[in-house]
């Protein structure tokens, strides 16, 4: 694990990096925090003692997340050319197909080094938050806690709605659930398993992660009746709500959108070739 210098340091650095171009690093602190012998590696870069430079990978199975940062003072040295050449030598001793670059949208820091890199822009992705709006009447619907029992359950729904390989859908399955920070629901109609969401609280705010409805049940609003109950229930408890989707899905973003969900911020993915 890490220990708590080390995410200290990572904090700091972080802040001077969010400060210095205004944008939101995506570090998966939740991640972050409960490293262990299996994940793999973060890479640190010191100066004088002082953390520098930072790149962590983030594993969501055969696919690898990588997103990092060097401080404002130390930059065009070449530092995060070498952190990254460090990371794809580790990455190479795993079974991953593919390989990520985390950027925000706004950051020209991270556009003038992808320029650098051979990658293509494969997706981008919204940071959406809810902003308090009349949601209407509550309206029936089923939403109980996950058990095991489920978990067959919720990896079709991550390989029907998210392309997810079955393999790497139960291997990330298992992997969040050994984390125990979020709670795991099923949404149900007729008694029957539909649909599933997740909610974690990190930091004072609640993020909606996992949310998916088995495509035969789409279409007929159980989705927006599940979604409009849960910021029901995560707004009484006081907290700020939060959820991503992707640019391209625009029946998602548009659902989003008319539950009162604002764009805050955006996050691109590259694929390095």
């Amino acid at each position: 694990m890490l220990s708590k210098k080390q995410l200290g340091e990572i904090k700091q650095l972080q802040l001077a990096c969010e400060q210095e171009e205004a944008i939101h690093l995506k570090l998966n602190w939740d991640m972050l925090e409960l490293r262990n012998d299996q994940e793999l590696t973060d890479f640190f870069h010191y100066e004088n003692e002082k953390l520098v430079g930072f790149l962590g990978m983030y594993s969501f199975g055969n696919k690898v997340e990588v997103c990092g940062m060097v401080h404002p003072h130390y930059r065009c040295k070449g530092i995060f050319t070498r952190l990254l050449k460090e990371a794809l030598a580790e990455v190479k001793k795993q079974e991953v197909e593919v390989v990520l670059l985390n950027a925000p949208a706004n950051s020209y820091s991270a556009q003038c080094f992808l320029r650098t890199v051979p990658c293509q822009l494969s997706f981008s992705e919204y940071q959406m938050k809810w902003t308090e709006i009349d949601l209407g009447n509550e309206q029936q619907i089923v939403i109980r806690k996950s058990t095991d029992n489920d978990l067959e359950t919720e990896i079709q729904l991550d390989v029907e709605c998210f392309g997810f390989k079955e393999e790497e859908a139960r291997n990330h399955s298992k992997r969040i659930r050994k984390e125990n920070t979020q709670s795991y629901y099923i949404i149900e109609e007729d008694q029957q398993p539909v649909g599933k969401i997740r909610v974690q609280h990190l930091n004072g705010e609640a993020w909606i992660y996992g949310f998916a409805i088995f495509q035969k049940y789409q279409g007929q609003g159980i989705g927006r009746k599940a979604l409009k109950r849960i910021i029901r229930e995560q707004h009484a408890l006081g907290y700020p709500i939060f959820l991503e989707v992707e640019t391209e899905n625009e029946n998602a973003l548009k659902l989003y959108q008319s539950c009162g969900f604002k764009t805050v911020d955006g996050q691109d993915y590259y694929q390095l070739n």
